[in-house]
């Protein structure tokens, strides 16, 4: 029985075909599991892209707005309570718990 089996042209066959297969699907440089983890990478690098880009066109519009003198003044006052030396400053806290 044994040696019906070596000489089986279509054993031998589906034999190469399976152990091709495995070996593309598993331990290949190309194999499925590597392009699996790139493509993750991949999509994690262009949510990183996506991330600094809107950061970029946040930073721009504060520039923009900076190119102004009176926005800056405001700003400033604003978001940092900067005050004038004779300008007294109040700061009024609203309470988020309701």
């Amino acid at each position: 029985m044994s040696l019906k089996f070596i000489k089986n042209k279509k054993t031998w066959g589906r034999l190469v075909i399976a152990f091709f297969v495995i070996w593309m699907l598993f331990f290949d440089a190309n194999s499925y599991i590597y392009q699996q983890e790139y493509n993750s990478e991949i999509n994690k690098l262009e949510q990183t892209i996506e991330f600094y880009e809107t950061e970029i066109q946040k930073n721009k519009q504060t520039l923009h707005d900076f190119s102004i003198q009176k926005n800056l003044n405001n700003y400033a006052r604003e978001k940092y309570h900067y005050k004038k030396e004779d300008e007294q400053l109040y700061l009024i806290e609203y309470d988020t718990l309701d």
